[in-house]
């Protein structure tokens, strides 16, 4: 009796802890959102930006950059296309990416944005969800009709639930790019063409920045999968303001300041603890800062990650580079050493 007992105790358990919702993290590729949209920026001309910028953009698919962020990216975007006489393909590329799902950590809906986008070329965008997200429940276990479920200007939730004006029939497919379904981001203008190149992996200022790395630091998402990592043809060249130099006597403190982060990235591993944020080198590699430890990716045959000086303003840059150009860069600013002092 007492044996029965427990095996219909264990059964009932089991029971119980199948019968347990599952939240499954929904993930994707995120380079792949921008790359149409670098391609176009090299087409018309943008140079060194187009890939900072990119890279920027699609980090903003995390899962833990605010709701805002991506809206924000796309209109970094839109700013830079309006540099390069207002092109169209830019436009719409960022039009499409601004509408691009993000990843759930918990396989719930992500919340929308709950401002106006600066460019009224976003005006009335807003994120597709991917099928696998709970159409009833938003990210922090919020029921549809709360804080952040409604987008920004509406004032009814999403229908079809997870659609969005580039896809209005519903949800699009886990892990899929909009930009792949679409050339049209469901607004007035003209649909972009199909014209892509591969990425650039140069260094320049540009339209966003991000914090300058310290050690054991880095660009990161909590619960972000290690395969989510950036491809080599779209490693970032990461500005920063560095607050140590002067707009008369940038040029050395920049080198110098860029040996000092090299020195610190020589000492991190992908094991070391990092903060939310901000990117850094390890190992020769590109590194962003995933659950609070360092996911890699290569810079490809005969490159290395580093820091650089940046040439027209104050600040440094992380980007893949030879050896050769690193050891250049810095010497041209007057600092002694070599890569790290």
């Amino acid at each position: 009796m007492q044996f029965t007992t427990l095996v219909l105790f264990a059964l009932a358990t089991a029971a119980i802890v199948h019968g347990a919702p599952v939240h499954k993290r929904i993930a994707q590729v995120i380079a792949d959102s921008t790359t149409k949209w670098e391609a176009a920026c090299d087409a018309a001309g943008g140079g060194t930006q187009c890939n900072q910028v990119a890279v920027a953009s699609f980090g903003t698919l995390l899962a833990a950059p605010g709701p805002c962020e991506q809206q924000n990216a796309a209109d970094n975007m839109i700013d830079l296309a309006k540099t390069l006489n207002n092109n169209a393909d830019m436009i719409t590329f960022a039009q499409i990416f601004a509408q691009q799902p993000r990843n759930s950590p918990t396989s719930q809906s992500v919340p929308y944005c709950q401002s106006a986008p600066r460019n009224a070329e976003l005006n009335g965008l807003f994120q597709c969800q991917f099928q696998g997200d709970n159409p009833t429940t938003f990210v922090g276990g919020i029921a549809v009709g709360g804080s952040g479920t409604i987008p920004f200007g509406m004032s009814a939730h999403v229908n079809p639930a997870g659609s969005c004006p580039a896809n209005p029939t519903g949800p699009i497919a886990d892990g899929t790019q909009l930009v792949d379904l679409t050339q049209n981001p469901g607004v007035g203008g003209t649909t972009a063409s199909n014209k892509t190149t591969s990425g650039s992996n140069s260094t320049s200022t540009g339209a966003t920045s991000s914090p300058i790395p310290s050690s054991g630091s880095s660009d990161s998402d909590c619960e972000e999968d290690p395969t989510e990592s950036i491809p080599t043809t779209s490693i970032a060249a990461v500005a920063s303001a560095t607050p140590s130099s002067t707009s008369g006597n940038f040029k050395l403190a920049n080198g110098q300041d860029a040996q000092k982060l090299n020195a610190q990235f020589a000492t991190l591993t992908a094991t070391s603890l990092c903060t939310e944020g901000t990117n850094a080198c390890v190992d020769s590699a590109f590194a962003q800062c995933v659950g609070g430890t360092y996911v890699t990716q290569s810079c490809g045959s005969g490159l290395i990650c580093a820091a650089l000086p940046l040439v027209n303003s104050a600040g440094t840059s992380i980007t893949c580079t030879t050896n050769a150009d690193a050891l250049a860069r810095i010497a041209a600013t007057g600092a002694q050493g070599g890569l790290t002092g």
